[in-house]
C-alpha cells in the first residue's frame, strides 16, 4: 500500500484519539519516507530484524533455557504480547502498527536469567546511575544496534521510543527522560501494551507453572477468577483430557481479561470526553484500564503466582545462582576488560569499561552466559 494510501486508511478508520504516523514526531535522525510502509511498519520491522530481538529467544521469562525447550522465553513472551495488544488495539480503533512495534520491543533491554539478573547488574552499576531494563532497552535501538551506517542504533520514531521507556507494570518501572515528558501520560497504544504485558504474563506464566508441576490445579481452586472460567468448562465439556482443559482454561482466563479490559476502556474514553490523541496525555492517569470487579478477580491470582510460583525454592535457587553467575563475570570483565572479544573492548574510549561491560553482559543470552562462565572459570574448558 503506498504511504499516501496508508494515510488514508488511517485517517479513514482509526479512531480520532488514535496514534497516526502521518502526526509521529519523526526520528532523531531525519530519513525519507518508505514508499509502501508507515514510519511504524518500518520500525516493527526494524525491531524484528534486530540482534536484540532474536537473543530473547534464549533469555529467561521463568524457567531457564536449559530446564526445557516447552517454556515461554522472552522472544515468545513478546510475540504474545504483541497478539494480545493489537487485538485489542483492533477493537479500540488503535494505530495496530505502532502498538505491535512497541509490544515486539519493551523486553530488548532485559537481561539474562530474568529480573535476577537485573536486579544484580542494578547493584553492580549502583554508582553509575543503577540499571533499568526499560532504559537499557532505549540504550539498545538508540546506539547498541549497530546496522545502518547513516546513524547509531535503529533510529526508530518518538512514539515507539517512548513506548519503551514509559512501559509499566508490577514487574517494570517506567523511566523518568525530560525528553519524553514525564508527567504526561503515553499513547493509549503504549497503555495498551502495558496492560496486554500484564495479561500475557499472569496467564502463560501460569500455564508454564502448571507444566513444570511446581504449582498444581488443586493449588488454584480457592481462586475466584480461576473457579470462574474452570466451571464454565465443565459445563461445556464433560470429558477432556488434561492438557486441552489446561489450554481452554487459559485461554479463557486471557478472553475474560481481554473482554473486560476493552469495554472498560471504551467507556473510560466515553466517560473522560478523549477527542484526540493529545487529549490522553492531559489525563492524570491511565485509561486503559480493568474494571473494579476484574482488578478484585485478577489480584489473588497475581499473589498466588508471587507466592508459589516465582518464590518456589527451585526458583529462587535458580535466581540465586544466576545472580552469582552475574556477578562474577561483571567482576572479571571490569578487573581484565581484555577477556571481552575485541569488537566490544573497541567501545571503551567512549563508553568507560563499567558500562561497556554492563552492556555486554545485559544482551547475552542464558547460554551464553553460561558458557562464558564456564570459559572463564573452568580449567578444563576450551576458551
Amino acid at each position: 500500500m503506498p504511504i499516501n494510501k496508508i494515510n488514508e486508511f488511517e485517517n479513514k478508520f482509526l479512531a480520532p484519539y488514535a496514534m497516526k504516523s502521518c502526526d509521529s514526531r519523526g526520528r532523531a535522525h531525519p530519513e525519507d519516507e518508505h514508499a509502501y510502509r508507515s514510519c511504524y511498519q518500518r520500525d516493527r520491522d526494524r525491531i524484528i530484524h534486530s540482534a536484540a530481538f532474536r537473543r530473547l529467544e534464549y533469555k529467561t521469562q521463568v524457567f531457564v533455557n536449559h530446564e526445557g525447550d516447552y517454556y515461554r522465553t522472552r522472544l515468545t513472551h513478546s510475540i504474545e504480547v504483541s497478539q494480545i495488544a493489537r487485538t485489542i488495539a483492533c477493537v479500540l480503533s488503535l494505530n495496530m502498527d505502532l502498538t505491535e512495534a512497541i509490544a515486539l520491543a519493551h523486553d530488548l533491554g532485559h537481561t539474562p536469567f530474568g529480573h535476577s539478573g537485573e536486579e544484580v547488574l542494578n547493584e553492580l552499576m549502583v554508582k553509575s546511575g543503577g540499571f533499568n531494563h526499560n532504559l537499557q532497552g532505549l540504550r539498545v535501538v538508540d546506539f547498541l544496534e549497530e546496522r545502518y551506517p547513516e546513524f547509531p542504533g535503529l533510529n526508530l520514531s518518538w512514539e515507539v521510543r517512548e513506548g519503551i521507556v514509559k512501559h509499566s507494570s508490577v514487574f517494570d518501572i517506567a523511566v523518568e527522560i525530560k525528553e519524553f515528558y514525564p508527567n504526561k501520560m503515553p499513547t493509549l497504544e503504549t497503555q495498551v501494551v502495558d496492560v496486554a504485558d500484564e495479561i500475557a504474563y499472569d496467564n502463560h506464566d501460569l500455564d508454564d507453572g502448571l507444566t513444570s508441576g511446581l504449582i498444581k490445579e488443586s493449588d488454584l481452586e480457592n481462586l475466584e477468577i480461576w473457579q470462574k472460567i474452570n466451571h464454565l468448562i465443565n459445563q461445556k465439556y464433560a470429558k477432556i483430557n488434561p492438557s486441552s482443559r489446561k489450554y481452554l482454561i487459559i485461554r479463557g482466563l486471557i478472553d475474560l481479561q481481554v473482554t473486560d479490559l476493552i469495554a472498560h476502556t471504551q467507556s473510560e474514553i466515553s466517560r473522560r470526553k478523549i477527542k484526540k490523541y493529545t487529549d490522553v496525555h492531559k489525563l492524570g492517569g491511565k485509561i486503559v484500564t480493568f474494571s473494579q470487579e476484574i482488578k478484585e478477580l485478577r489480584k489473588p491470582l497475581r499473589q498466588f503466582l508471587m507466592q508459589k510460583l516465582y518464590h518456589h525454592y527451585r526458583v529462587v535457587r535458580m535466581s540465586t545462582k544466576a545472580k552469582r553467575f552475574i556477578r562474577e563475570l561483571f567482576t572479571e570483565y571490569l578487573k581484565r576488560p581484555a577477556q571481552m572479544p575485541s569488537e566490544i573492548q573497541r567501545k571503551i574510549p567512549q563508553e568507560g569499561v563499567r558500562q561497556v561491560v554492563c552492556d555486554y553482559i545485559a544482551g547475552m543470552t542464558d547460554r551464553y552466559a553460561l558458557d562464558e562462565y564456564k570459559k572463564l572459570f573452568n580449567p578444563y574448558e576450551k576458551v
